[in-house]
């Protein structure tokens, strides 16, 4: 047969301040990793929603220009017959009305352009050289190149009709369509002679962009505060929402095909935080409950081996001192029998009676011992009964004091009362003990003076053990009452005890109803028992 064994770990001081520090390098590694992938997502979602700002400000130019291009374009319709600008015009224009109708339901417009006297007998070269003088005139204001000749173009008279001139032919009266969607609806009749003009602006209709960008944004799900500015030739010519302010702007730059050469439009708009953590928001909330859960994970492992250490603790001190405790008796009586057999103390009557009453004392102390260690194993069972009577508290606690100032050397008791005579159903033997073993307790830890105070009112009768000691501190008030704790001081136990008397009497009082505390002020520690009145 083999027998297997396992290795148990030691939950040493230094063992316990290793898992300590693994935790808590666990715990702070744990929270960087996390801090700096949400970080990192962050930067990375402020990044998408500035890119998201440069879509919508491409979009919205986009969309701005694609309208135009719609709505500014010219569709000429010129007969094929030379006719004069003052006849009417021609018979074949006008059967084509039908067609302009459903086709051209489009606003009118206005070009700026020479005027010249409505005749049939103008010379077409003379005006050709006016509309070339005039051209070159603005081309030269605006530093660009000049024209050396025009072959022709047409004059609008009204907003649907208009004259056509070309080199070397005489005027003809031309009908003026707007809009691409008549362009495409008269492509059908190929015998229409016609001249397609896509007209080209110069100026933005800044509030039209601006409309065009809050629906892109608002597609978008953002809400960024921003300022547009266009720049012609590295000149701001234009800003829009000039209220905005800051040094920590950020700005992208369309890349909008529109755009002439040298021409920018900046978006600015400032750090798109709220819109960044909206996207962040989900991974942030994952990883704090994460975060949070393993943090709560480590700590509670580390209560459990805190609680493990602890009870270790206990178990070492309570085996020592029950060791020590039963070995004095156990060696008492050893000597005794001892010397019943060795020194022929038999002989003697009273030696022998001074030897069997040691032994006899010391024997009533193991058997106290082990009936305390038994009476706490069966408080934390259900199987303790109590036998209630109606006692004469007053009177209880008068023959404590007594028995206790009886002792020599003993630190004087005083015991107060508001009433002689105070009763209460309680079990005399269990409260008895359980207001000695505080009183013990006062004697062994506490100061020079102690004073027992007993009150009772018409719901609750209340016992104060009070004494002028100060040798509990506050990280011991809420341990006092835990099975086997002895307040802590180091390897040294000069007072005798098993941890085991408060305990005790916690349990006593807490199974009569009541309840038990312990107050610390500066040079007074008070015991308060309070139970109900049955």
């Amino acid at each position: 047969m083999i027998a297997s064994t396992s290795y148990i770990w030691p939950m040493t001081a230094k063992n316990y301040l290793w898992i300590l520090y693994a935790i808590t390098a666990t715990i702070f590694i744990t929270i960087g990793v996390q801090v700096y992938w949400n970080y990192t997502n962050y930067q990375l979602n402020r990044q998408r929603v500035s890119n998201e700002i440069q879509l919508s400000l491409d979009n919205a130019l986009e969309e701005y220009y694609a309208e135009i291009a719609k709505s500014d374009f010219l569709t000429i319709i010129k007969p094929d017959k030379t006719t004069d600008v003052g006849s009417d015009i021609s018979e074949e224009i006008s059967k084509l009305s039908n067609v302009f109708t459903k086709a051209n339901k489009l606003k009118s417009i206005a070009i700026s352009s020479i005027n010249f006297e409505r005749s049939a007998n103008h010379d077409v070269d003379s005006v050709l050289l006016s509309v070339k003088e005039e051209l070159n005139k603005t081309l030269l204001s605006d530093n660009k190149k000049t024209l050396d000749s025009i072959i022709g173009f047409s004059q609008l008279t009204t907003k649907d009709s208009g004259i056509h001139i070309e080199k070397g032919k005489q005027l003809k009266a031309v009908q003026v369509l707007k809009g691409k969607k008549a362009f495409d609806s008269l492509k059908v009749l190929k015998s229409l002679n016609t001249i397609m003009i896509s007209m080209d602006r110069d100026t933005l209709e800044y509030s039209q962009v601006d409309s065009l960008l809050k629906i892109q944004f608002k597609q978008k799900n953002i809400s960024p505060s921003y300022r547009i500015k266009h720049f012609k030739k590295d000149t701001l010519y234009y800003t829009l929402n000039p209220e905005l302010k800051g040094d920590d702007l950020m700005s992208v730059t369309s890349k909008s095909t529109y755009l002439k050469a040298k021409e920018r439009i900046f978006l600015e708009f400032e750090n798109p935080l709220q819109e960044a953590l909206k996207l962040s928001f989900n991974g942030i909330f994952i990883s704090m409950i994460l975060t949070l859960a393993i943090i709560f994970c480590l700590y509670y492992l580390l209560q459990i081996i805190k609680q493990q250490k602890q009870l270790a603790e206990v178990k070492n001190d309570l085996i020592s001192n029950i060791t020590h405790e039963f070995r004095t008796p156990i060696s008492t009586i050893g000597v005794a029998l001892e010397s019943l057999k060795n020194f022929n103390a038999l002989d003697d009557k009273v030696k022998t009676q001074n030897y069997l009453n040691i032994s006899n004392d010391q024997l009533a102390k193991l058997n106290v011992m082990v009936e305390k260690l038994l009476e706490t194993a069966t408080l934390d069972s259900e199987n303790l009964e109590l036998n209630k009577e109606r006692t004469n508290i007053s009177e209880l606690i008068k023959l404590l004091v007594e028995k206790h100032n009886l002792h020599k050397n003993q630190k004087p008791i005083q015991f107060l009362s508001t009433k002689e005579f105070i009763e209460a159903i309680v079990d005399a033997f269990h409260i008895e003990n359980a207001i000695n073993n505080i009183i013990d307790n006062a004697i062994k830890y506490g100061g020079e003076k102690i004073v027992i105070n007993l009150e009772q009112n018409s719901f609750a009768t209340t016992i104060s053990v009070s004494d002028t000691g100060s040798s509990l501190k506050k990280i011991s008030k809420e341990k006092i009452f835990e099975k086997f704790y002895r307040v802590p001081k180091g390897n040294t136990h000069d007072v005798k005890g098993f941890g085991i008397g408060l305990y005790y009497t916690k349990k006593i009082i807490e199974k009569h109803g009541g309840i038990i505390h312990l107050n610390l002020d500066d040079k007074l520690t008070t015991f308060k028992i309070c139970f109900p009145n049955e």
